[in-house]
């Protein structure tokens, strides 16, 4: 298996059995883990066999909320305008602010090490990068696999009001700070927009619309009220939403469901596993044998999926899964994806 201590490991807090997750893989950023967590040779990565069981297939707010003037965008609307389409990065409408803002470390991922802040070498005058085509061959898989959520260009475009960071009287270093925060509070909407998508979470559509707007009212402000935001209370108020949309989708499969949230499944073998709507919220799958595996209505928020075997395997309806999570596995043409998420370019490599 290639090298995968580069990025932050996405677990669940141990403390909560994945009931609150860590925000979706960052493999350009360092610290490689949120401080007091524990690193990757903290816990033993163990071998683990599928045991037939599971399903037959099928609070807090920040505390400056209201501070700052807000954003406003010159669309004269004044409800939330945040669509799927939003919610994936548009390159040619930032900065590239990622190629800037975040580090990373020489690895299997990286061919070089970057410190938050400096340019990447490949980075043009004109934002763009000049291997693009050619990442994974030239040694930055980690830069393929990374998903800002459509976070990079409403700062460039939005908050900072199409300032580029090279002429900013600070040299970019609000906006760089501002990256990782607004790229939590877009995958927040982007697990809300899930939950108004599913028929069979209609009964909390009322309160999701209602977080959609107020977390998106929180990405609207100006730089000086984005920055009072915190991201860890956001998804704490948005969890037990998400945790009862996710138990009523789940729902539709009768049976047992296996419960594996917050699990150690590095390197699993998972082959043919009957995992359709398990709770693997915050799951460790790194390496992890799911080819013609059932994960159909599988909740897997927070899962690390980093190079996961899912070829063959049936993720139709998946709940909450990121386009990071996607990239960063392994799969092929057999591979069944929510319509939510493209195939990666890789898979058919």
């Amino acid at each position: 298996m290639a090298s995968l201590s580069a990025g932050r490991r996405l677990r669940a807090d141990a403390g909560a059995r994945g009931d609150v997750w860590n925000s979706t893989t960052l493999p350009r950023s360092v610290p490689a883990r949120n401080p007091g967590e524990p690193g990757p040779g903290a816990r033993r990565r163990r071998r683990v066999r599928h045991d037939g069981s599971g399903a037959p297939g099928a609070g807090s707010r920040s505390a400056s909320q209201g501070q700052g003037s807000g954003v406003e965008d010159g669309t004269g609307t004044a409800g939330p305008r945040t669509g799927r389409e939003g919610l994936r990065a548009d390159c040619g409408s930032c900065f590239g602010l990622c190629c800037v803002a975040l580090a990373f470390t020489r690895s299997a991922d990286f061919a070089a090490d970057k410190a938050a802040g400096t340019p990447c070498g490949h980075l043009g005058a004109d934002h763009r990068c000049g291997i693009h085509a050619g990442l994974r061959g030239a040694g930055y898989r980690g830069c393929t696999v990374y998903d800002c959520f459509g976070a990079g260009q409403k700062l460039s475009q939005l908050t900072f009001g199409g300032q580029d960071w090279r002429g900013a009287p600070d040299g970019g270093a609000a906006m760089f700070a501002a990256l990782p925060l607004m790229r939590q509070l877009h995958e927040l909407l982007a697990y809300l927009t899930d939950v108004l998508e599913r028929p069979a979470a209609r009964p909390l559509h009322g309160p999701a619309a209602a977080e959609l707007a107020r977390i998106d009212a929180l990405t609207r402000r100006d730089p000086a009220g984005l920055a009072t935001v915190d991201p860890a209370a956001e998804r704490a108020a948005v969890n037990p939403l998400l945790l009862r949309a996710s138990a009523l989708v789940r729902a539709q499969v009768p049976g047992r469901r296996a419960d594996r949230r917050g699990a150690d499944l590095a390197g699993a073998r998972l082959r043919r596993a009957r995992l359709g709507a398990a709770d693997l919220r915050g799951a460790w799958l790194m390496g992890a044998d799911l080819r013609d595996a059932d994960l159909r209505l599988a909740d897997l928020i927070g899962a690390d999926l980093r190079e996961a075997d899912l070829r063959g395997a049936d993720l139709g309806g998946a709940l909450f899964l990121a386009q990071a999570q996607v990239d960063a596995a392994r799969g092929d043409a057999r591979t069944r994806l929510p319509e939510t998420v493209r195939r990666p370019d890789h898979w058919m490599a």
